[in-house]
């Protein structure tokens, strides 16, 4: 039984054991004729609840008037716990981050290489974290920025915690990036928070896209539970989150963040037998059914080829190759050879390749088996 109804079933019941049966047990007082009550024996005739015929305040010393005070007081009460509706039934897991628990959210950045052979860095200034909880964005108080990161250094399953910051228990689809980058403007930025820099120590300011702005969210579903943490890591993946912008040539950096719960992914580590005569590999993962042919053709504008990967892994020179920060399910693997930094040509694919969380999936690849299509 519900709790505030209970309570109605309580109160009344007193109430009725309080005043009893005035005329033997068999039915109400009857207030003009008097009557007999079972724990106070005969009640003369009241006139307006405690008055007798001579006037007199009856009932052992007004015991009635102190009764019907006590009965008043608590349908007061009922009133008013019915008036409040019955206690929260909330999930602090799967939702509601208004029911008063905090949990953990411990918050990773990690990336996937970038194609580009002549750079050696591509740093970001973060000075903000936001969450979104009920139609607004609010700020990780706890983080200390403002941070400097060079991504590249983040690449093979490589992560940085960010930090452990408190937040309302609840469900989570969003986080947003605040970070320290210039609009275009006249003339360049003298010291750009956000920069690319090349093997010959040039240095290139990232900019914000034309009409964007300089919050970058990560999207990605996590749960906060109550007074436990949940790790997340952010993969920001620069690969796709850099390009040069037409006839202009700069820079830009208009990323899409994905957020992975680390105690759901997998990954895929792979190793090539056989791969002599190719210099520079990479290895794009798809989720299974997402490849089409076009994702090889030339891209239009800012955008770069494979737009619908996962993430991607460079290939070392001992054959070897990470795929990191997967939810699980099948995946197919995407192989293609760069040169200089462009796209040389696809060498093929490895189709169902199967990741499970918690769980590194082990594979070896032979370059004459790579299937022609998928």
């Amino acid at each position: 039984m519900p709790a505030a109804s209970s309570l109605t079933f309580y109160l009344l019941l007193s109430l009725n054991n309080m005043y009893g049966n005035w005329t033997g047990g068999t039915g109400p007082a009857n207030y003009g004729k008097g009557g007999k009550n079972e724990r106070f024996g005969r009640i003369p005739a009241l006139s307006k609840f405690g008055k007798d015929k001579g006037g007199e305040c009856i009932w052992k010393g007004g015991r009635m008037f102190y009764s019907v005070k006590i009965g008043l007081a608590m349908l007061l009460v009922l009133s008013l716990v019915l008036a409040c509706g019955s206690p929260s039934t909330h999930d602090p897991v799967n939702g509601d981050p208004d029911n008063g628990g905090t949990g953990t959210l411990s918050l990773y950045l990690t990336d996937a290489p970038i194609d580009a052979e002549n750079v050696t860095g591509v740093y970001i200034t973060i000075n903000e974290i936001q969450y979104h909880l009920d139609d607004a964005w609010v700020t990780l108080e706890e983080f200390e920025g403002p941070l400097e990161v060079n991504l590249l250094e983040l690449t093979g399953g490589i992560s940085v915690l960010l930090g452990d910051f408190e937040l309302p228990a609840g469900h989570y689809t969003q986080i947003r990036f605040i970070l320290d980058i210039p609009e275009p403007g006249p003339h360049p930025p003298t010291s750009p928070g956000c920069y690319i820099l090349f093997d010959d120590d040039r240095q290139e300011p990232l900019f914000v896209p034309s009409g964007g702005q300089t919050g970058y969210k990560a999207t990605g579903a996590f749960d906060v539970p109550v007074n436990g943490t949940v790790e997340v890591t952010a993969d920001f993946d620069v690969r796709k989150a850099v390009a040069v912008a037409g006839a202009s040539g700069r820079y830009i950096l208009k990323p899409t963040i994905r957020l992975v719960v680390n105690d759901e992914a997998g990954s895929i580590a792979g190793a090539f037998t056989d791969f002599s005569g190719y210099t520079n590999i990479v290895v794009f993962a798809y989720e299974d059914g997402a490849w089409q042919d076009s994702e090889k053709d030339e891209p239009a504008g800012d955008e770069n080829r494979f737009p619908n990967a996962v993430t991607s892994g460079a290939v070392s020179a001992e054959g070897e190759f990470v795929l990191a920060f997967l939810a699980a399910g099948v995946y197919d693997l995407v192989v293609v050879e760069t040169s200089d930094g462009e796209f040389h040509g696809l060498l093929g694919f490895v189709s169902d390749v199967e990741v499970e969380s918690k769980v590194e999936t082990q594979l070896e690849i032979d370059m004459a088996t790579l299937e022609s299509e998928l």
